[in-house]
């Protein structure tokens, strides 16, 4: 289904980052401690609550090659805690929510627990690139660095593997792009053999037990075994709602709150798409502007134009893939999946820009990179477990959606908002996997009702692709919060470089001083 993919990616500098260059131990749970660091613990969870983290080095917790290589620095260890892993049976089964840190390297104030977004994302395989941008900072200075792998993803155990890596890309390469009947019932067919595979290799009472209502109790005994009285928390995109959530349920835990692109907890399925389709397209505008603007632009030198141009280009690759040089063919799928991915930073324009230029000698193999990226696909071939979290924690995340005809709207809305991404050949009414989820979800999309927190920083770009501005403003004003509004083209902001935005967010985490009402910055 269009849109589908695009909703609650993950911070755009790291990934910005990474293709850029492609171009050119467990813990001990301290039974009767039942401390949370100053704060008690939930009745029924004391066993949990304290725990001392065994911390050793980071290598054993690789679990992609890249992961591997940032694991290596001797600067970093890692550690698991203990949680429930359903949190109304707390003598039941257990998981292990993994985690990094980097040091405080002076007077410290305390943790600064990350989450770079998805659903899915790694936090542990965020971190050490932000520790390496925050290098010499006083955040560096003044608080331990924590990336952490939510419940499922990542190094966290049980983990979400639904797909071998062999059928992760056989499914990349299928096109379920026939909206007729017999074609809808083929798509649907699929989300139910990714269903099936998921409660098969994963089981039904980790998909349950999934979703950020149990996140953020996890985020809470991770407070406690940090030894923080009060949480301090940076999260981008899906990550602001968690931290939103954990505003909601633990309010007088909070020191501090980053909330950067936010997620807009309250809007259904249907908007949420819609909105988030105008915004790519709006990006897409913005993009072909600026290749307009040069010569050899592959889309033409009319933007007005550049839409028309685009499907021409990418069109045929539906019958005729493009070579990539590694044995995999770039087809439309794949083609769009990088465009989309290029189109979250405008640090990604420029390699976007190459990737259309090969597109019109029959290449694809910039494009592919692009993909390969946005998918979690390593050169050697295999893949991180985070697409594969992200249907998993959003069918249990949000409302259930099972009538054909909601998706056939949704599919029709967004081809309507977001004209670079019709295909052509009519919406479709297939249902996606969380049409067919075998557990009910755990959440139900509302705005967050607090009482009691304290001054907290909600930052929106104006041109966030992946999660509205105007979601921003929204979140800011439910939970009391400043609003920090950044005027650029890129999904979420802080801490990549742009000296007004890192010197308010430095400002804020370290002495608690919020922007004034009204505050701005340009990228």
């Amino acid at each position: 289904m269009l849109g589908e993919m695009d909703a609650r990616r993950v911070a755009a500098p790291a990934a910005a980052l990474a293709v850029v260059a492609l171009v050119a131990g467990c813990t001990t749970t301290t039974a009767g401690r039942g401390s949370a660091a100053g704060t008690a613990a939930p009745p029924g969870l004391e066993a949990f609550y304290g725990q001392e983290p065994e911390w050793g080095p980071c290598a054993p917790f690789a679990v992609t090659p890249d992961d591997a290589d940032a694991y290596a620095d001797p600067a970093l260890d890692c550690a698991r805690v203990t949680v429930p892993l359903d949190y109304a049976d707390p003598d039941g089964r257990t998981a292990e929510i993994a985690m990094l840190r980097k040091r405080a390297t002076g007077d410290r104030i305390g943790s600064l627990l990350t989450n770079p977004g998805g659903p899915g994302a790694s936090g542990m395989s965020f971190a050490p690139s932000l520790a390496g941008s925050l290098a010499g900072t006083p955040l560096a200075e003044r608080f331990d660095l924590i990336g952490f792998d939510p419940r499922g993803v990542g190094s966290s155990e049980p983990a979400i593997d639904c797909e071998t890596d062999a059928e992760r890309d056989e499914e990349r390469a299928d096109l379920d792009v026939d909206g007729s009947p017999e074609g809808v019932a083929i798509a649907e067919a699929d989300s139910q053999e990714f269903v099936d595979r998921c409660v098969e290799r994963v089981g039904l009472d980790v998909l349950a037990n999934v979703g950020t209502r149990d996140v953020v109790r996890d985020l809470d005994v991770l407070r406690s075994a940090l030894g923080d009285e009060k949480l301090t928390f940076l999260g981008y995109s899906y990550g602001t709602f968690i931290g939103a959530e954990y505003a909601e349920a633990f309010p007088a835990n909070v020191r501090a709150l980053v909330l950067d692109g936010a997620v807009d907890p309250a809007q259904d399925a249907v908007e949420s798409l819609v909105a988030q389709g105008a915004g790519f397209q709006l990006a897409f505008d913005a993009f072909a502007a600026d290749c307009a603007a040069q010569p050899g632009c592959a889309i033409g030198p009319d933007p007005a134009a550049a839409v028309e141009r685009f499907r021409a280009l990418v069109l045929p690759l539906y019958d005729a893939p493009a070579a990539v040089g590694d044995g995999r063919r770039l087809g439309y799928t794949d083609a769009m999946t990088g465009v989309v991915q290029a189109l979250y930073s405008e640090e990604l324009w420029e390699i976007l820009r190459i990737g259309l230029q090969e597109l019109t000698v029959g290449q694809g193999r910039v494009l592919m990179l692009l993909a390969d990226l946005y998918e979690s696909r390593a050169e050697d071939g295999s893949y991180s477990n985070d697409l594969e979290a992200f249907p998993v924690i959003s069918c249990v995340d949000e409302e259930r959606i099972t009538d054909p005809a909601v998706f056939l709207e949704i599919d029709t809305r967004y081809r309507e908002v977001a004209p670079f991404r019709d295909d052509g050949r009519g919406p479709s009414s297939a249902r996606p996997p969380c049409a067919f989820w075998p557990v009910p979800p755990t959440t139900e999309p509302a705005l967050p009702v607090v009482e009691g927190l304290p001054p907290v920083l909600v930052i929106s770009v104006t041109g966030d692709p992946a999660t509205p501005y105007e979601a921003g403003v929204r979140l800011a004003d439910q939970i009391g919060g400043t609003l920090l509004s950044v005027e650029g083209n890129q999904h979420t902001v802080a801490l990549s470089g742009v000296p007004c935005v890192d010197d308010l967010v430095t400002r804020y985490l370290v002495d608690l001083e919020v922007p004034a009402d009204g505050a701005s910055c340009v990228i």
